[in-house]
């Protein structure tokens, strides 16, 4: 296994694949570089002495500048170093792209659920929706109902763990309970096979709808529509108490704005009109019921695969995520788009830094132009409160190796591939135009994954380095962990390991063709992810405004 790499040739810092102590002698190129600190693994050290103020290339990027002098072998730190990008500006240059060979997958298919819009979606949900945070007891109620009355609930492990320590301390007081230990369960979801063709019943739950500004009720509204209209979801329950911003009407409105032949069965119970809860209530379960069962008579059907919608995601990113995951991400996105298909990146606080090759992939002017305007209207507003994207690092990020946004951004970017850039989307704008799309959403992890699916991804794949269990009410959320030892430690969120690229023994090709297969199958039902396993079904609006 190498102990270190060049990512690119223009870099004048190197990455250690592994902890490499003060004192060993590295050859690179025709010189022997000397460490003069300790360099934990993911972490960079420069090739040549650098002086105050000098450049930091990664990726063949700027990514920062040193605040003092470093000494070729030492540690690239966010004590010596701070961030630096370069300026961005129109589309100044032409893009050519040669697709991958994409010949094996050419007449592959998966089994989806085909809708009467054209969308194929892979899973197949009834959706539960509040149109404001007052509704969230009543949402739960239903939650309740639903999931125990249908076996879509998650095994009770925990309760019964309770249950045990109970007993114990009620026949031998705390001495009993300290000496407890858990074992796992191996209990699984016993589902009902009243409705085989349905995978569940979702809710999503948000803190929304009113309180805020008018364009907020208007954001969640218009993001409430693109779940309802997801080729995952074959029907939707909405309550609504009456009164609140997030109206109703808007959504309906967003929902046409998107399929104007809208034909979802769309279950709206609005409780200041509806006299007690009670009635509301049953009448809504009753409803849900009855939609549920039509739902059903949609059975899984071959599709071709480019009809599978990837969203492109990472979170708890570490040194290696730019190495190992994110283009190995990229190139299965890169496939995907050479068979006519649709990929979403998003985050863009993660892409400073490099957004003048994304302005040059753009397909024209209009889109590239879009992505400027965005692009410089979300650093202002950060920066407007005291902020920017030089503060997007998490202590995680910065202890991992990523100790500049540019950093990170330069290795997040790379889950974009090399396509060109078809469309770019502001936050809750829906992807129509095969090909990558930029999709505007802030770098948090739930947040963009919410934003993603909420714009059409039938699966989202997620990159980590660090250890992150995020999943999504609807879609399922492919976890690839960036170095085998997070893939070891937690086995219970990670599906697959890329980190045999760090250690030599697979490529980003290979894995990139492996990730898609792995997606077929997600997409066909044949594989539940560890975050649907877990029942892990997070779900967060950008609220991008101020409360009032």
């Amino acid at each position: 296994m190498n102990t270190y790499l060049q990512i690119h040739p223009k870099d004048n810092v190197l990455v250690a694949l592994q902890d490499l102590p003060a004192g060993r002698q590295i050859q690179f190129n025709d010189q022997s570089i000397q460490l003069v600190k300790d360099i934990p693994a993911k972490h960079k050290f420069p090739v040549a002495d650098l002086k105050a103020g000098d450049p930091i290339v990664m990726y063949g990027v700027l990514v920062g500048k040193a605040m003092s002098d470093i000494p070729k072998g030492g540690l690239i730190s966010t004590g010596n170093t701070e961030h630096m990008a370069d300026s961005f500006h129109e589309k100044d240059a032409a893009f050519n792209w040669v697709a991958p060979d994409v010949s094996k997958w050419k007449n592959a298919t998966f089994m989806g659920y085909h809708r009467n819009d054209g969308q194929v979606g892979t899973r197949n949900y009834w959706l539960v929706i509040p149109m404001v945070f007052c509704e969230t007891r009543n949402v739960n109620v239903i939650k309740t109902a639903f999931e125990k009355g249908l076996g879509f609930a998650p095994p009770e492990k925990y309760n019964e763990q309770v249950n045990d320590l109970v007993n114990l301390y009620k026949n031998g007081g705390l001495d009993a309970v300290k000496d407890y230990q858990a074992k796992e369960s191996n209990a699984t979801v016993k589902r009902n096979d009243i409705f085989p063709n349905i995978d569940g019943i979702k809710f999503l739950i948000h803190e929304g709808g009113c309180g805020g500004t008018r364009q907020d009720a208007d954001t969640l509204c218009a993001l409430l529509a693109g779940y309802i209209h997801h080729p995952n979801v074959a029907g939707a329950t909405v309550l609504s108490l009456g009164c609140q911003h997030a109206q109703v009407s808007i959504m309906q409105t967003a929902l046409k704005k998107l399929n104007p032949n809208f034909d979802k069965p769309l279950l709206v119970f609005e409780q200041q009109a509806s006299g007690s809860e009670f009635n509301m209530l049953s009448t809504a379960i009753k409803e849900t019921f009855i939609g549920m069962a039509e739902a059903n008579k949609n059975a899984r059907k071959p599709a071709p695969i480019n009809k599978i919608v990837i969203g492109l995601e990472c979170g708890g990113s570490d040194g290696f995520s730019g190495i190992s995951a994110n283009p190995a991400v990229g190139h299965t996105s890169d496939l995907l788009v050479g068979l006519g298909g649709t990929t979403i990146l998003s985050e863009f606080p993660e892409l400073c830094g490099v957004e003048q090759e994304l302005i040059n992939r753009c397909v024209n002017d209009d889109i590239s132009n879009k992505f400027i305007t965005i692009m410089r209207a979300y650093e202002n507003q950060a920066e407007s409160v005291g902020s920017g994207f030089y503060q997007n690092p998490s202590p995680g990020n910065i202890k991992d190796g990523l100790i500049t946004d540019a950093i990170k951004s330069a290795g997040a970017a790379k889950k974009g591939g090399t396509s060109p850039v078809t469309d770019v989307l502001d936050y809750t704008e829906y992807a129509v135009k095969p090909g990558l799309n930029l999709l505007c959403t802030p770098g948090n992890d739930v947040e963009s994954t919410s934003a993603e699916v909420g714009s059409g991804a039938t699966v989202v794949l997620f990159t980590t380095g660090l250890g992150t269990p995020t999943g999504n009410p609807i879609a399922p959320v492919v976890k690839l962990s960036t170095n085998t030892r997070l893939a070891q430690r937690m086995p219970d969120i990670i599906d697959v390991n890329t980190g045999t690229i760090i250690s030599g023994e697979t490529s980003i090709e290979q894995m990139g063709e492996d990730i898609l297969d792995f997606v077929v199958k997600v997409a066909s039902g044949e594989v539940l992810t560890k975050a649907e396993i877990l029942n892990q079904d997070d779900f967060i609006p950008w609220k991008r405004g101020v409360s009032l």
